[in-house]
């Protein structure tokens, strides 16, 4: 990547950091890759994180957002992450109230009970 990039390059990294993405370089991209353009030419392809792994990378970024971990969250700040989690779409994925749940030190049904608040 030439360096007249770089401040693109700096705008970009904090964003696909959070996201879990990377940049790749134009030879390495791959058909599914993301084109990332600057001054009308394509300077690098950004590739998607797996979905593996995506329900930890959400509760990671609420973690961060809330400055503590899930399970040492007051009971009001677990509502809050619940919410943060659900806007996130969290709990589309397969499992993730189970795991949440596990995550928090709380009950399953706690989180569908907090959830069912919210949509209320």
């Amino acid at each position: 990547m030439s360096a007249s990039n770089q401040p693109l390059v700096a705008a970009v990294t904090p964003l696909l950091a959070v996201i879990g993405a990377s940049l790749v370089d134009i030879r390495d991209a791959l058909p599914s890759d993301t084109p990332l353009n600057w001054d009308g030419e394509v300077v690098a392809y950004v590739r998607l994180p797996p979905l593996h792994g995506a329900l930890d990378r959400i509760i990671e970024a609420v973690e961060k957002e809330l400055g503590a971990k899930l399970k040492d969250l007051s009971r009001n700040d677990k509502q809050r992450a619940i919410r943060l989690l659900d806007e996130q779409g969290a709990f589309i994925l397969r499992r993730a109230v189970e795991d949440v749940a596990d995550v928090m030190g709380v009950s399953r049904i706690t989180v569908y009970n907090y959830l069912n608040a919210m949509h209320r």
